[in-house]
């Protein structure tokens, strides 16, 4: 598990290899991940986005960004916290995520960003 607290928000990432599948005459390796926030902070705060910066062992980099998370945007009181679970697909069977949630302090409407501590993903064919 990978876990760093921002502005007192505690984000923890769990990995786990889901498969491999061909398409198009390539191999592709599809990772999941679950993700948990924490609000460990005094004040309320709302998810508003995200962005991903994707890498695969060929240090290809996709840019993912959106409002919310699974299509919601979770409110988390002082204590609370959300979870959940998504995955990627690269094309190469080692590669890492980073990146940060826009969130939303409830209490005196300012923004802010929340740091997503780099993850490492790998199909265990290469961790020999």
């Amino acid at each position: 598990m990978v876990e760093e607290v921002t502005k007192g928000i505690k984000i923890s990432v769990n990995t786990d290899f889901r498969n491999s599948f061909y398409k198009n005459h390539q191999v592709h390796f599809w990772f999941g991940y679950n993700i948990t926030i924490e609000n460990q902070s005094l004040d309320s705060v709302q998810l508003q986005a995200r962005h991903w910066e994707i890498y695969d062992a060929l240090n290809y980099l996709e840019i993912v960004k959106g409002e919310g998370v699974i299509g919601k945007k979770p409110i988390l009181q002082p204590g609370e916290s959300h979870t959940y679970t998504s995955g990627c697909i690269l094309g190469s069977p080692v590669g890492a995520m980073k990146g940060f949630y826009k969130m939303i302090n409830l209490n005196n409407t300012k923004p802010f960003f929340v740091s997503i501590p780099l993850f490492r993903l790998n199909a265990p064919i290469v961790l020999n």
